[in-house]
């Protein structure tokens, strides 16, 4: 979005937005930009949360892990959670052999890894903005 737009959007005029906008830069609010990608695009068919529980729970597992699993170019995203599950990783795949092949080959295979269970996405749906939830209700 351009600062022109943004300004309107937001009710600012141009140059107050774009002062309001290097501020959060420096404060690192704004981490960075983005762009809306068509995973087909970039031959994506499949989309998975595959989600992993450890063999173990030391911290040097805990880092070969992460350090494996988010260097796979099938892993769009690491989540590390709670619960039953230790990690969740959003994949992406051509196809089901592909993804099939994927947690074969590459996630399950791995000696830190005790089990995993796999959930297709069938679609996602994501806001265009975050809360902010600094202020009062």
């Amino acid at each position: 979005m351009t600062n022109k737009d943004l300004a309107a959007e937001v009710g600012l005029s141009q140059s107050a937005c774009l002062e309001r906008v290097r501020r959060l830069e420096e404060r690192k609010a704004l981490r960075g930009a983005h762009a809306d990608v068509d995973p087909a695009a970039f031959g994506i068919g499949v989309q998975a949360l595959v989600s992993v529980q450890l063999e173990r729970h030391t911290r040097s597992a805990v880092t070969r892990f992460e350090k494996t699993a988010i260097e796979l170019p099938q892993v769009v995203t690491l989540y590390h959670t709670t619960g039953r599950n230790d990690y969740v990783a959003h994949a992406v795949a051509q196809d089901m052999d592909h993804l099939r092949d994927f947690t074969l080959d590459a996630i399950t295979s791995l000696p830190e890894v005790a089990r995993v269970e796999t959930s297709l996405v069938f679609r996602a749906i994501n806001k265009s903005v975050w809360p902010d939830l600094t202020r009062e209700p």
